[in-house]
């Protein structure tokens, strides 16, 4: 037999042991640089993280669109576009990407004074460093609940004050935007069917005569619409409809 070579087999014992040891005992973290901090202005509260500051502007991003609809007339002038293009008879003229961007212009154009009263009041003192966010974003919804207020109807601001189970305001400057905005978008959603509806009635009258004409003629197999149509397109330039659409929209805004 083989000698067995003791001192080799205590060496490696004694290897294994300190491998053993070194695997576990704890090893020191190296330090760590602390993560850079992106401070979002007006959206910074408490030192909130990074993480919650990004969340929030993307949700505030997300809600834009929403936002543009509840406190704008942007719904007004929408629905008395695609009134119009519905009674032309054209389906597809103008696009909705058309009536999109001339309604959003011309909100735009209606909420310039609005804007800049907000900007003068809350985003200024903001920017300095006057206020917080919260107080910019109370002093921010005066001038837009002063124009809401001035196309909101009593009884729709009344209806919602009724289900909201609040006490009357003394003021109009004391109801919530909770009511305001949803009593604002009601009443701008009857105007905008009323003149709507307005838009309405010449045409349907050249529909009316066309279909009485083509049918005391015997011409049954020709659709109405193929001779109303080419009619009321005429009447429309004609007459310089844009012009007097948009301007009896603006008029409506008190312009």
């Amino acid at each position: 037999m083989r000698a067995i070579d003791v001192r080799g087999l205590l060496r490696t014992v004694a290897l294994v042991v300190a491998s053993a040891f070194v695997a576990g005992a704890p090893l020191r973290a190296a330090p760590q640089r602390p993560a850079p901090v992106v401070e979002i202005p007006g959206l910074s509260v408490r030192g909130d993280t990074t993480s919650i500051s990004i969340i929030l502007l993307l949700t505030l991003l997300t809600l834009l669109p929403a936002i543009l609809l509840s406190v704008t007339p942007f719904v007004r002038i929408l629905v008395v576009f695609h009134f119009l293009r519905q009674a032309l008879g054209t389906q597809t003229a103008p696009t909705n990407q058309t009536l999109v961007g001339l309604a959003l212009f011309l909100t735009y154009f209606v909420m310039q004074p609005v804007g800049a009263a907000v900007h003068e009041q809350a985003i200024v003192p903001l920017q300095n460093g006057r206020i917080n966010s919260w107080q910019a974003l109370e002093r921010g919804s005066g001038p837009l609940r002063t124009f809401m207020l001035g196309y909101t109807r009593e009884k729709d601001l009344a209806l919602f004050i009724e289900l909201s189970k609040q006490p009357r305001p003394r003021r109009p400057d004391d109801l919530p935007m909770r009511v305001v905005v949803p009593a604002y978008i009601i009443s701008e959603l009857k105007t905008g069917f009323q003149i709507g509806a307005v838009l309405f009635l010449p045409f349907l009258v050249i529909d009316l005569v066309t279909a009485s004409v083509t049918t005391s003629v015997g011409m049954l197999q020709l659709p109405p619409v193929v001779i109303s149509t080419p009619l009321k397109i005429l009447l429309f330039v004609v007459a310089d409809g844009w012009n007097i659409v948009v301007g009896s929209l603006l008029k409506s805004f008190h312009y």
